[in-house]
């Protein structure tokens, strides 16, 4: 079997295994609501190339896209973090047969590069080409661009599986694709004007002799080939690494957490769920990175001028807060799916578990509050903003993600982060998602059009406080409509272990 056929019949055994999942069905609602959301993003993307296209082509300078490029790739860089996994994710059922490992790793690799992903950038890409085309670029320098504007994006592409692949090893790691891209996004921001203006000008110069020279597609394609080459050597070595479990531990004292020894049950799944965070590098991991995003939003909001719109301050301080809540209880149950039998064993014990839950994610609320202390300092948010948005989050918020508790069915890997399964989002999900994201900014836009940003904060903070409140009472609702699911989810969670 060469390799041509190999990569056909892999392809085959991916879309087999997507429809076997006990999840096939409620996945095929929430691609529909991906699919219309990737429809607005593309007309979105069309207007801003046929609006940059006709600048550039007015001002006759056509390397303007290329200002832009930096911005584009890190919005490629962070988008394929909710969408793409990494090939060896893939590659774990085929290592026991007899086919090179290497030619598995390779067709999941040459996989990525017809992701569509690749190709949504195009939308931006065509209209800018076209109407540049138009005015008095030449068709060949108008294929030139396109054909390097793609270049970079494989090249983004074989640097995002390569960052995702030490990420999950080490969250050290985040440090290498801050300092590159930092390095081409910070200069926007700190320079002056005219310190701006010159380097623009360096810029389009440098561009403009040598953007679309045989050499400099000769850099792009040889930095892409070692790139997957590099890719190739260490997702085999870090795959056999985590199947073989050979990765080195040390042991430490663990700390047993006696003071919450006084809270009875309660206690006892207060210390599962701070032990889950600490030790479960998949919860860990997404710990590390809301304390990580957090910390830069608050330090850009604070002592920059990015986000100054009513928008994008409560859009912000809201994502903040719920954070941790939108990537974490959104899989509700599903690290317990790996023993739910045994919480099953005695009456009201998923009850105690969720109450557990809730108070943990209350108490992580702390960690966004001092995190932002910075924005309320400088001006930027208030401290009732700040109040309103924490209330909501403790109250309605959680409310709508602990509501998932009564349909997830699917086990979530608690250590595998390389080779781990990564279910699609089902259609209660995303819909969840997107409510808890935006419609408290809704009502609170709304809010301060009729009245004033005192009296919208005011409102909010009433309403997340009685959903506070009365926690006992939805949950035990949440727990009653649990119990009359729970051999349908007892099934969903075996069949996913």
């Amino acid at each position: 079997m060469n390799k041509i056929q190999l990569f056909r019949l892999l392809r085959k055994h991916k879309k087999l295994n997507d429809e076997r999942n006990v999840m096939f069905e409620a996945n095929q609602y929430g691609k529909l609501f991906g699919y219309i959301g990737l429809g607005f993003f593309v007309l979105y993307f069309v207007a801003i190339g046929t609006f940059l296209g006709w600048v550039a082509a007015t001002e006759d300078e056509y390397q303007m896209l290329f200002f832009v490029l930096p911005f584009i790739l890190v919005l490629d860089f962070g988008g394929r973090f909710m969408a793409q996994q990494t090939p060896v994710m893939m590659v774990k059922p085929y290592l026991l047969l007899p086919i090179s490992k290497y030619t598995a790793v390779d067709c999941f690799l040459v996989s990525q590069l017809f992701d569509v992903g690749n190709f949504l950038w195009w939308s931006l890409f065509l209209p800018y080409t076209f109407i540049c085309i138009c005015g008095s670029m030449t068709l060949l320098q108008g294929m030139a661009m396109l054909v390097l504007l793609h270049l970079l994006i494989l090249v983004n592409s074989q640097w995002y599986l390569l960052v995702r692949t030490l990420v999950n090893r080490s969250m050290f790691w985040w440090a290498l694709p801050i300092a590159v891209y930092g390095s081409m996004v910070i200069p926007f921001f700190l320079l002056s004007d005219k310190a701006s203006d010159k380097l623009f000008d360096q810029v389009f110069d440098f561009i403009g002799e040598y953007g679309f020279t045989w050499y400099t597609f000769l850099i792009f394609l040889v930095l892409f080939i070692v790139l997957f080459i590099i890719n190739r050597q260490l997702q085999m070595h870090l795959i056999y690494d985590e199947i073989s479990k050979q990765e080195k531990t040390n042991l430490k004292h663990v700390s047993e957490f006696s003071a919450l020894n006084r809270f009875g049950q309660i206690g006892e799944y207060l210390k599962l769920e701070i032990k889950s965070t600490m030790r479960n590098k998949a919860i860990r991991t997404r710990f590390l990175q809301g304390v990580g995003i957090i910390t830069l939003l608050s330090l850009m909001i604070a002592y920059t001028d990015a986000y100054t719109s009513g928008f994008a301050r409560n859009m912000w301080c809201l994502y903040c807060f719920v954070f941790f809540g939108a990537v974490n209880l959104v899989k509700v149950m599903g690290p317990e799916g790996n023993y739910i039998d045994l919480l099953m064993v005695h009456e009201e014990n998923i009850l105690t578990l969720l109450r557990a839950k809730y108070y943990f994610y209350c108490a992580i609320i702390l960690l966004p509050f001092l995190l932002l202390l910075p924005t309320i300092i400088s001006g930027k948010f208030s401290l009732l903003m700040i109040l309103a948005y924490m209330f909501i989050t403790t109250g309605p918020e959680y409310c709508l993600l602990f509501q998932l508790a009564v349909w997830n069915k699917s086990t979530l890997p608690l250590n595998d982060k390389i080779t781990g399964k990564n279910q699609l989002e089902n259609k209660l999900q995303l819909i969840i998602e997107l409510v808890v994201f935006f419609v408290p900014v809704a009502l609170v836009l709304v809010l301060q059009g009729i009245f004033n940003d005192t009296v919208a904060f005011v409102v909010m903070i009433v309403i997340g406080l009685a959903f506070t409140i009365a926690n006992p009472y939805w949950m035990r609702n949440i727990y009653k409509r649990m119990m009359l699911r729970r051999y349908e989810n007892l099934d969903g969670f075996h069949s996913t272990r």
